[in-house]
């Protein structure tokens, strides 16, 4: 049974493969550099990799637009790189973890090249076709993300397409019986290859209103970015119409069914809507559905205990025996410890931090990097690459500066990431921070965060055990977790000040020290924590 729910709790470590070590010389990562890393990352005490697209692609949105679901991109290697990957990983007690991007593909994909022809071809009605409204305009009112109209113009069939993203991602018609099987198939072709589980990308997206009607618009003071700069107009109109639509529970169903017949096999939906927490809950609901999922709302610029408090505890209100995944870093935001450190971040707040997101219930996404406290790389503008960026320069400088490089070595050439100049440029004060440096540091963010995860292993009530928060003032962070073995009191102090709280009338039978962080010290009821300190105790009266 432990085996099949390897998942609930799990610490799953994002690849960025572009950006983890390049081994044939052009400056972009590779598959072959994921294998080399494996004892790295298995010396992280992570419980699976999470491998972002690898799959062949024109790379407009570096390969969340794919023409090939069933092939490597040459960039990254081949089909035998991959295997070796998922038979090395596994050997290691890692998981594998892959994007599946459903709800649309490139516009290079040989699906769409059909469809695109004319009005008559077998996969005629593969995409979301429209006709312009009699003055030759878009069928409605829905917006890219990437900025600017959903609809592209298609000169051949006289017709708009429908793209949620670039103009080069155009969205699957999930309404077509044959689309959602083409798309299932897909995925079972990866299942047979032997991976663990999909992160589903952009899952809310796969279905459309039928009817496209328009979007309605959205008051200025409920207009929140989440994943996105709240200067872009996708942010003036509730988008009812093309996200989140109804069908795509009945999907979610078929594809957990396809799911079950591999055990041990899991989801992880990615999930924006104009409720994420109400979204995440419907997705996860009973066994049916999706295993896990994740959203936005650890990811944005909020920083404050009550903020955290308020967003776990509004899922938890809602998940039942849903299962959540947290994220407080990924390859589409600013890294956290510039957004939430707001260029002030210590070692010692990045280190809180990582023990913060693994200490809360539910499974962790924690992003490559995080482990080393990476800061947000400053990119100038002509050496941008993510279009996102480009598009909205200079008020949002997109998501390169998440995306750089991993720095391996501080004494080698490009941080030993590769032997030529690679595709984004490292930053500077990421080469002290450096693996290798680390390593040599016992007290370092990355040997902290190893130290945390073998000791959080040693300690299953906080890796599935219930949560209840304690209601602390600012900047103090509190919570229970429990289960029916024992319960433990945790602190964290988000603040660069020292801080003393009076702690609840329960008994503390044991301070947890193990786990190598700053803690704090107990005398007379009154606990202290140092700046950014951690607090854990067992509690005997349970």
């Amino acid at each position: 049974m432990e085996q099949l729910t390897w998942w609930r709790g799990a610490v799953i470590y994002q690849i960025y493969p572009r950006s983890m070590l390049d081994t044939n010389g052009d400056g972009v990562g590779d598959l072959q550099g994921i294998i080399s890393k494996l004892e790295y990352i298995a010396s992280l005490n992570v419980d699976a990799i999470w491998v972002s697209p690898f799959f062949t692609s024109p790379m407009k949105d570096f390969g969340y637009d794919i023409s090939d679901y069933r092939d490597v991109d040459p960039m990254f290697g081949n089909m035998r790189d991959f295997d070796e990957l998922i038979a090395k990983a596994h050997s290691l007690n890692i998981k594998v973890v892959i994007d599946q991007v459903l709800s649309h593909t490139s516009d290079k994909h040989q699906w769409f090249i059909e469809s695109q022809q004319d009005k008559t071809n077998p996969k005629q009605d593969w995409y979301v076709w429209a006709d312009p409204q009699q003055d030759g305009t878009a069928p409605n009112n829905w917006l890219a993300i990437f900025g600017g109209c959903a609809w592209e113009w298609e000169p051949r069939r006289q017709q708009y397409y429908l793209h949620n993203f670039l103009s080069s991602q155009p969205d699957l018609n999930f309404h077509n019986e044959d689309v959602r099987q083409a798309v299932l198939d897909n995925v079972q072709f990866w299942l047979d290859k032997g991976v663990d589980g999909f992160r589903l990308d952009a899952i809310t997206f796969c279905f459309h209103d039928n009817l496209l009607r328009d979007n309605p618009a959205k008051p200025k003071d409920k207009r929140q970015g989440r994943g996105f700069s709240e200067d872009n107009p996708y942010a003036y109109q509730y988008h009812y119409f093309n996200n989140t639509r109804p069908e795509t529970v009945s999907f979610i169903e078929d594809l957990r069914n396809l799911i079950n017949r591999y055990p041990g096999a899991v989801t992880l939906g990615e999930v924006s809507s104009e409720d994420s927490l109400a979204t995440m809950a419907e997705y996860t609901q009973g066994n049916d559905r999706l295993h896990m999922a994740y959203s936005f709302e650890l990811l944005t610029d909020d920083f404050s205990a009550r903020y955290i408090r308020e967003t776990v505890e509004a899922l938890e209100g809602r998940i039942g025996d849903g299962w959540p995944c947290w994220a407080i870093g990924n390859h589409d935001v600013q890294r956290v410890a510039s957004r939430w450190g707001k260029g002030q971040a210590t070692a010692e707040m990045i280190k809180m931090l990582n023990a913060m997101l693994c200490s809360l219930r539910g499974s962790v996404c924690s992003y490559q990097g995080e482990e080393l406290g990476l800061t947000e790389a400053k990119i100038e503008y002509e050496q941008l690459q993510d279009p996102f960026g480009i598009a909205f320069w200079p008020m949002f400088k997109g998501r390169d500066g998440c995306r750089t490089p991993m720095p391996w070595s501080e004494q080698e050439l490009n941080a030993g990431f590769s032997k030529v100049a690679p595709w984004l440029p490292l930053a500077k004060e990421h080469y002290a921070m450096s693996v290798e440096s680390q390593e040599q540091d016992q007290h370092s963010i990355l040997n902290s965060y190893r130290h945390f995860l073998a000791w959080r292993k040693k300690h299953p009530t906080l890796i599935s055990g219930d949560i209840e928060f304690l209601l602390t003032a600012e900047p103090i962070l509190s919570f229970i977790r429990s289960d029916e073995e024992c319960s433990y009191i945790v602190y964290f102090n988000l603040s660069s000040h020292e801080e003393t709280i009076t702690l609840p009338k329960k008994d503390i039978e044991l301070v947890l020290i193990e786990h190598g962080l700053v803690t704090g010290t107990v005398l007379g009821g009154l606990l202290t924590l140092a700046p950014y300190g951690c607090f854990y105790a067992k509690l005997s009266n349970v």
